[in-house]
């Protein structure tokens, strides 16, 4: 299923860092030759202070001794390393005090003097550190890396740093596993780029799109994520980015609505996405739900499904959603199948459920017992009969308000943020 491996499409949006992860993915799947595999890491490190790494690579793909010139760079990158080390050292020590760190003030104006009096620590210290801070992160020391950027952004008054130094902790932070607080630092990531409005437009949407990408890491590990995929991905900008730029995220927003079983109300803005961007995206998942609300083809559902399963199993970010995803789709087939039909015989839903017909049973028999299914099975004739109910006009009414409300406080949000655009 390589042919439906987005790693290539996601790494161009990505730090070289954070492709490491979905390289060594695809190398314990097995959806490309190891070597092929093992060169594209190579490529990666080679652009990196990692040459241990590289070197021991370019050993195991050519069995031979890395070339001078890796040994000469990593001899390059240890003098570089204790240089910047020496010069970031006096605000390190003072950083590591944490009765010092405890006078530091909110308004960071205030410090600067205060630590250039009492400490010695100037301007050229604070740009040392976040220079110390990069390298640590080119090395893949990440923890020391996220440390470092924390302590730069509470010093630093340099906007184009401070951004910067965001990018890099939340990076170092995904690396780290560290889910939390790379929630947190994606939620001031997304708040930095939205209130910068001076920035021109296409870097405004590169931004987006670099955001959009680095966020898979963070809403398929956080326990809160695939509410918050939602919420991010439907945002007119983001949603502007995904079709100006990456549609291939489409995919991602499809799978996370499809298990998010208090969100079904998105699936309607979901639809309309991927019948807008149908002609430049052709993915199983989205196949599958076209097939299953726009063609009402059941078969044609019922296979995409198949194909969803091994897409899914071979993708890094969506693999822990799999069993989840193959639930909810089965439960979206048999809804809309029923909603067309009142009688059905449970050999004809097994087919469509891809089951067969004991498990079918058994399976919308739980439907029934978790008052999921207004529905009985009648086991002589070997149909399942549908208790049809409807919504009253006062249900349908509320359920309309509740919509048309959400959709005027997002226009409300689109016309005071327009002036600023």
């Amino acid at each position: 299923m390589a042919e439906n491996d987005l790693t290539a499409k996601l790494a161009k949006s990505m730090d070289r860092h954070l492709v490491f992860p979905l390289l060594e993915w695809l190398s314990a799947k097995e959806l490309y030759p190891e070597d092929q595999i093992q060169q594209g890491k190579l490529d990666l490190l080679n652009k990196t202070n990692m040459l241990d790494y590289a070197m021991e690579i370019f050993t195991q793909l050519n069995n031979r001794d890395p070339p001078q010139e890796l040994k000469e760079r990593r001899t390059e990158v240890v003098q570089n390393l204790r240089k910047l080390q020496a010069q970031a050292d006096s605000i390190v020590q003072f950083l590591s005090d944490e009765s010092l760190v405890k006078q530091l003030k909110q308004e960071k104006a205030q410090n600067l003097p205060w630590l250039q009096r009492e400490h010695n620590i100037g301007s050229e210290q604070i740009d040392a550190l976040y220079q110390y801070a990069k390298f640590q992160f080119d090395c893949g020391n990440y923890s020391e890396a996220a440390e470092f950027l924390y302590h730069y952004r509470t010093l630093s008054t340099n906007s184009e740093r401070n951004l910067s130094a965001l990018w890099g902790k939340l990076a170092a932070e995904i690396l780290l596993q560290d889910w939390e607080t790379a929630m947190d630092s994606l939620t001031k990531l997304k708040n930095v780029i939205d209130d910068n409005n001076f920035a021109p437009l296409l870097v405004q949407l590169q931004q987006r799109t670099w955001l959009m990408h680095w966020s898979l890491f963070v809403f398929f590990n956080h326990e809160n994520g695939r509410n918050a995929i939602i919420d991010l991905f439907f945002q007119e900008r983001f949603l502007n980015a995904i079709q100006t730029n990456a549609q291939h995220l489409v995919r991602y927003l499809a799978v996370a609505a499809v298990v998010n079983k208090r969100r079904r109300n998105v699936m309607k803005d979901l639809m309309r996405l991927i019948e807008q961007e149908s002609y430049q995206v052709s993915d199983p998942v989205t196949d599958f739900l076209q097939c299953l609300y726009t063609n009402y083809d059941f078969d044609g559902a019922q296979q995409k499904l198949q194909e969803c399963e091994q897409v899914i199993d071979n993708d890094y970010f969506l693999t822990s959603c799999k069993e989840e995803f193959v639930e909810n789709a089965r439960m979206f087939i048999f809804e809309t199948y029923c909603r067309i039909h009142n009688c059905i015989e449970l050999k004809m839903l097994a087919a469509k459920l891809g089951m067969d017909e004991q498990s079918a049973e058994k399976w919308i028999v739980n439907l029934i017992r978790n008052a999921r299914l207004n529905a009985k099975i009648d086991s002589q004739a070997g149909t399942v009969v549908m208790n049809m109910t409807f919504p009253t006009p006062t249900e349908q009414i509320t359920e309309k308000a509740k919509d048309l409300s959400m959709r005027t406080f997002m226009l409300a949000n689109a016309v005071v943020g327009a002036p600023r655009a």
